[in-house]
């Protein structure tokens, strides 16, 4: 048999013992190979331009029948198709979508509690200054633009210099300072506007208003921590109250009283565009420690007691409803209130009917204000409606639902106690703060939502504790103490973010999406923390230019594929301050899309590693507003 040359496998080459026919068959392979690429290198010489883009992927144009058939091939192509571009990169508008300003005349647009808009809503039961949010797609009303600031917008006073005073050209609306001139409001002093801390049943200032209720219950031992003021003017109640360490969730309408939730925000309060009218205000229930109405205007005893009936829903079980102005103490104020004695006599004997029919107590009345008292349980309130039929207790309902819910003229139950024990807090009695910050909340403690544990509660805590330290050595504004003050997470989960700032004077409005797979707000109420429900594929009921920082804790991964990216985007634009901070916490391939849209909406960003390093997935981006307002009015110029 003839002797073949064949070759051993090069890596075992040196393991193997070399003798002449071997290396002489490596000599000629070799020779042979070099001999070809020399000869197809010749063949090509005068062909060496870079590839053009039809040829850069020449493997994917199908063989045709006439080649396969034997017809002369297509000559080979060594041109080198991955080369370096040394033109310019692209510019920010070219990378993503960019959306133009709006106009002037949009710099306190509101999509969702729109003026204009609402006049198409009935009227009964104040429907039309419920949420009524724009459509989007194609002939949709919502609008595709950057919300400006106003001409000469300045960054606002620091708290606590804010709770006093604000720029005019950041709220240039004086119609307050004339209509609520003798209650002392708002006062307009030079470019600025200042407020005394007055009210309209606390005319001598909202700090000696809070003394009064203080020395009717404790204000100050930290068994009272969230309180809710409806119809709450320009917020001076939950302004004076943070002093007492109690966080206040403030709302009223956009309504005659132009910009009164502005004026709170600008002032560094908690505060949210809202009224009660047919729908359920946005908290869970069992959320707050105490109630608030001051000359707030609202039907209390109308409707079947309905709006009463939603404060009970969310207040907790021993919390407190505080009632001053019409008609406490008509009997001195009658005449000025422009009503009738017997009216407004005929109007607290409903009130007072109504409350010891929700198993309320009433604590005390003195002077101009009235304290009530809600059970700490239902064990004596289920046998006494045997007496009162009305309310009955609700049926086969989820007390924390609450985004566009209706109300129920129905009593929602509390837990049951074990063994009926009237001493035992249904849902669990709280600790007083600040232990109740860190203490493993009743709801999660009882097991009533889904895979949330102790354990899940001790590691989140920890983890955001880490997390808020990461964040401020990336954004030396979040670092900077009193550089921020009105902080919003849009993705809240148990509350961690909010909770690892609790020693920076800030407050955090912490949102729980309706889309998100367990309900947590009410968690984040029993740590003493406040909070809103929300879609962000809809608008928030809150000014432009609301937050010096927006966290966006994986909020796109979550909307993915149930909105659009850039209507997201461009609500977070509206609702941020200039030369405010996003946030940005998501999978590093959502992160990319992000700012190459964020980059298109003049902000300076950048991607940076998670705290645990890079070889996470998440990733962080932090993306910082730039300066920019409406043109000067043309009379400027």
């Amino acid at each position: 048999m003839a002797k073949t040359c064949s070759c051993p496998n090069p890596l075992n080459y040196f393991a193997t013992r070399t003798n002449k026919s071997t290396l002489l068959c490596l000599t000629a392979t070799s020779f042979l190979c070099t001999l070809s690429y020399l000869a197809a290198l010749w063949r090509r010489s005068g062909d060496f331009s870079p590839a053009s883009p039809a040829t850069i992927f020449p493997c994917k144009t199908p063989v045709s029948v006439a080649a396969a058939a034997g017809d002369p091939a297509p000559p080979l192509d060594f041109a080198a198709h991955h080369y370096w571009d040394f033109r310019a990169p692209p510019s920010a508008a070219e990378r993503g979508p960019r959306f133009p300003p709006c106009g002037a005349n949009f710099s306190e647009y509101t999509p969702c509690e729109d003026v204009a808009r609402s006049l198409r809503f009935e009227r009964e039961m104040l429907v039309y200054r419920e949420r009524h949010c724009p459509e989007g797609g194609a002939g949709g009303e919502r609008l595709r633009c950057r919300v400006p600031a106003p001409y000469g917008y300045r960054r606002p006073f620091r708290w606590p210099e804010s709770r006093g005073t604000a720029w005019f050209a950041n709220v240039p609306h004086k119609e307050l300072t004339v209509e609520k001139r003798n209650q002392n409001w708002v006062k307009f002093e030079g470019n600025r506007f200042v407020f005394p801390g007055g009210g309209t049943m606390f005319p001598k200032g909202a700090d000696k208003y809070i003394e009064d209720i203080g020395k009717m219950i404790n204000l100050r031992d930290g068994s009272i921590k969230t309180a809710l003021d409806t119809g709450c003017g320009v917020a001076s109640w939950g302004a004076y109250l943070l002093s007492r360490n109690i966080l206040a969730m403030s709302f009223a309408p956009r309504d005659t009283h132009e910009a009164q939730v502005q004026f709170a925000l600008e002032r560094g309060v908690p505060a949210l565009i809202g009224v009660l009218a047919s729908n359920r205000i946005p908290y869970p229930s069992r959320a707050f420690d105490m109630a608030h109405c001051s000359r707030c205007l609202i039907p209390w005893s109308q409707y079947n007691g309905l709006y009463l009936i939603e404060i009970d829903r969310v207040l907790r079980p021993g919390g407190y409803w505080i009632l001053s102005g019409p008609p406490i103490n008509w009997e001195r104020h009658w005449k000025g209130w422009e009503r009738t004695s017997e009216d407004l006599k005929a109007e607290q004997t409903s009130i007072e009917t109504l409350a010891r029919s929700l198993c309320w107590k009433k604590l005390k009345q003195k002077e101009d204000i009235a304290i009530w008292q809600k059970p700490t349980n239902h064990v004596h309130c289920k046998i006494n409606r045997k007496v009162f039929k009305f309310p009955h207790f609700c049926q086969s309902q989820d007390p924390d639902m609450a985004w566009y819910t209706k109300m129920e003229a129905c009593l929602t139950p509390l837990p049951d106690v074990p063994d009926n024990n009237i001493k035992v807090v249904a849902g669990g009695g709280l600790v007083r703060w600040p232990e109740r910050l860190m203490s493993v909340p009743p709801r999660i403690s009882s097991g009533s939502l889904e895979g949330i544990t102790e354990k899940t509660f001790i590691e989140n805590t920890a983890a955001w504790k880490t997390r808020v330290l990461h964040y401020k050595s990336l954004d030396s504004q979040l670092a900077e103490l009193g550089r921020y003050r009105n902080l919003l997470d849009m993705n809240s989960y148990l509350g961690g973010f909010a909770a690892a700032l609790v020693d920076d004077p800030v407050w955090v409005m912490n949102i729980v999406p309706v889309e998100a797979r367990v309900n947590t707000l009410g968690v984040i109420y029993e740590r003493g923390l406040i909070g809103t429900y929300q879609s962000w594929c809809e608008a928030m009921s809150t000014y432009p230019r609301t937050y010096d920082l927006i966290h966006a804790n994986s909020v796109f991964t979550l909307y993915r594929d149930r909105c659009e990216m850039e209507d997201i985007l461009l609500e977070m634009d509206r609702i941020l301050r200039p030369e405010g901070s996003i946030i940005f916490r998501d999978d590093m391939d959502v992160l990319v899309k992000i700012k190459d849209a964020i980059d298109g909406m003049q902000y300076d960003s950048k991607i940076t590693d998670h705290e645990n390093g890079p070889l996470e997935r998440e990733k962080i981006l932090l993306a910082v507003k730039q300066y920019w307002t409406s043109p000067a009015p043309e009379s400027d110029q």
